[in-house]
């Protein structure tokens, strides 16, 4: 195989890639690899980076500060997605286009742009290379992994080079679980057929994304990590955790959200407005049937307290709910996809006044009608989550091909 320059820093032989568990420090994210080989995938290039606070090195500066400082590397504007570049906006809100006070550079919103649209930002931005750096969570419905495919697809149409540089998978890239989604419901929590819990970091995701999704792929670099094991979680690294998100606070949440975040379609708080947002889960007028109920499924790695908060915003704002609290006893045997089924299913059981959304926003999340429709027929958790092997069979296959990692 011939190396250029170009793909040098996207070729690390897989060999190269098993960390020393006693010398954490051993993984180096895209970044940490981009700057050590002197930023030579990006010389003589005019750089836009789309990024949020995420985008750290391990002492915590920020890779927008660290590059402005360099004289190596021509950066001249930041393309920020939902919550903003710096993160000052809350769910479903970003931070509009200003000029960031640390930098001077010019900052652009990408949020909810795609398309030409998007493209046209690129342009105005008089960039020539946009590089990728945000922490994803492993959940489809994540919506910086759809940033990625959106501005993928328009730095293809504006004829922009695009730099993904890779960061771990918080929970893990041992697996893809849950429901894949079917096209008719794409939106920005899902613009193609990925599995609910992809199991993929953003490098490996953009080569997916290059190679089934977009219509023209575009000319793609990736950084990937060194050091990085699939079956190992965040905390493994010593790496500082930022929250990508307002409502994603620690590796916690991450962990348990690619299935407690299909309370979202429901009229049941999904915890925000509280300090465990996604592990907490309540409405008023629940009890602790429900609590006793998931317990009685013995599922694997995890058992469920009867819990009582207030959230502070959001669903039931400033009002005392009961419900369960979430405790992941063993990281590697809990599904968080199927624990998330089982608790719709016993929440529905346990307490009569449980609804979906009345927009059914439960199908946008899940991918399809299928998880609504049979909950609601009374299905239990093991016929739901049994309903979408065979889908799920046929994207492990498809992604396969495109992991990058051991």
């Amino acid at each position: 195989m011939h190396l250029s320059r170009r793909n040098l820093l996207a070729s690390a032989p897989l060999a190269a890639l098993a960390p020393t568990p006693a010398h954490r420090a051993e993984l180096h994210t895209g970044f940490e690899r981009l700057a050590a080989d002197g930023y030579s995938l990006l010389k003589g290039r005019r750089v836009g980076v789309v990024t949020n606070p995420t985008g750290i090195t391990r002492d915590t500066a920020h890779i927008v500060d660290v590059m402005h400082r360099d004289p190596r590397v021509q950066l001249t504007a930041v393309f920020g997605p939902e919550h903003g570049f710096r993160g000052t906006a809350q769910a479903g809100g970003s931070e509009g286009k200003y000029d960031d006070p640390a930098t001077g550079l010019p900052v652009y919103d990408t949020y909810l742009k795609s398309g030409q649209q998007l493209a046209d930002i690129f342009t105005t931005a008089a960039v020539d290379t946009v590089v990728f750096d945000i922490q994803d969570v492993g959940a489809r419905f994540y919506t910086y992994i759809w940033t990625l495919y959106d501005c993928m697809e328009a730095a293809q149409l504006a004829g922009k080079r695009f730099v993904v540089l890779d960061r771990p998978n918080p929970v893990t890239g041992r697996e893809a679980l849950g429901p894949v989604l079917h096209k008719e419901f794409a939106t920005f929590v899902g613009r193609q057929p990925i599995a609910q819990a992809h199991g993929m970091t953003v490098a490996e995701l953009a080569r997916l994304f290059n190679g089934e999704f977009l219509s023209r792929p575009v000319a793609l670099d990736t950084v990937l990590m060194t050091g990085w094991r699939r079956t190992q979680f965040y905390d493994s690294w010593g790496l500082p955790w930022v929250p990508p998100s307002p409502n994603m606070p620690t590796p916690d949440t991450a962990l348990v959200y690619s299935g407690t975040c299909m309370f979202e379609g429901t009229n049941v708080s999904e915890g925000r407005g509280t300090t465990r947002p996604f592990e907490l889960l309540g409405a008023e007028g629940v009890d602790g049937r429900w609590a006793a109920a998931a317990n009685e499924l013995g599922l694997p790695g995890v058992r469920f307290r009867e819990a009582y908060f207030a959230p502070t915003f959001s669903k039931f704002q400033g009002r005392t709910v009961g419900g369960v609290q979430i405790h992941v006893q063993d990281r590697a045997a809990y599904d968080p996809v199927r624990t998330g089924i089982a608790l719709l299913v016993t929440v529905r059981k346990a307490w009569a006044g449980f609804a979906w959304r009345p927009d059914n926003w439960i199908d946008r999340l899940t991918g399809s009608t299928r998880v609504r429709t049979m909950i609601d027929a009374g299905a239990a958790t093991d016929e739901v989550t049994g309903a979408w092997q065979e889908e799920l069979a046929a994207f492990r296959r498809v992604r396969k091909e495109y992991l990058l990692y051991r």
